[in-house]
């Protein structure tokens, strides 16, 4: 090891002990389970405006300023548009 003096292990050794004391952070379930549920909507939300809305099925009715705006990104994506 090129950096193996005993001044540098006593820094890594330092280093590891003061983390060594700390307990991990405990996320309560229902915490985690509103994450992911608000993840889950916000995807299904944006999977709707990315890749449906257009057309018959749009919530701005025949507005196609949504539509035009992701126009590029849904061919990307491999959704038909036309």
């Amino acid at each position: 090891m090129a950096n193996s003096s005993p001044s540098s292990l006593r820094i890594v050794r330092q280093r590891h002990a003061a983390h060594a004391g700390r307990a991990p952070i405990a996320v309560p379930l229902s915490a985690g389970a509103w994450w992911l549920v608000a993840t889950a909507l916000f995807s299904l939300l944006l999977y709707y405006f990315v890749g449906i809305d257009q057309g018959a099925v749009s919530v701005f009715g025949s507005d196609m300023h949504l539509h035009e705006f992701l126009h590029d990104g849904r061919h990307f994506m491999a959704f038909a548009c036309h």
